[in-house]
């Protein structure tokens, strides 16, 4: 009788803490807004002469996707410019504590860059900080909404963060 009611009170415990436990977090609006960039996109640009090479035409191929649970979407990229042709995985995401967008990129030719970003109204702009050799710039990408199925983009860098040079632009367009 005694095993009885301790197996009937464990079994109790175990309920009540399986269900103190908080539920499973949820994404929110911010994340929500990431939204936009799923999808297959394709990207035509033009990169300027300059410290990132001679410059010439650029494109992109990119399938970007939910990652499980909604927080983050996980983007697959190739690419093919005056430099040379590539790969990138990316996330985007939002990181609440700092209240700001993230993008993630780890790439074929080594890279890992790492940026943060707002949105204001159709213009979404991720800044970086970046290394080239022994020397350190910022970067700054816009985007700029047109419709739910194009956008347009800059890439513009800096040495001190207030003189800005474009060094790429373009179009991408939503297959």
């Amino acid at each position: 009788m005694k095993r009885a009611s301790a197996i009937a009170i464990a079994t109790i415990l175990l309920i009540a803490a399986a269900s103190a436990q908080p539920p499973a977090p949820k994404p929110g609006p911010e994340q929500k807004k990431l939204e936009y960039f799923t999808g297959n996109w394709t990207s035509e640009g033009e990169s300027k002469p300059g410290p990132m090479g001679p410059g010439g035409k650029m494109s992109m191929n990119q399938e970007a996707k939910w990652m499980d649970g909604g927080f983050f979407v996980v983007i697959q990229s190739s690419y093919k410019t005056a430099e040379g042709d590539g790969t990138a995985t990316s996330f985007l995401g939002y990181d609440p504590q700092d209240k700001v967008y993230t993008y993630d990129e780890f790439n074929s030719v080594g890279e890992a860059v790492h940026a943060k970003g707002t949105v204001d109204g159709d213009t979404w702009t991720w800044t970086s900080d970046m290394k080239m050799g022994p020397q350190s710039a910022k970067g700054r990408f816009t985007e700029k909404i047109l419709s739910p199925t194009a956008y347009t983009f800059k890439f513009d860098m800096s040495q001190d963060g207030t003189k800005w040079d474009t060094v790429m632009d373009g179009k991408a367009t939503k297959k």
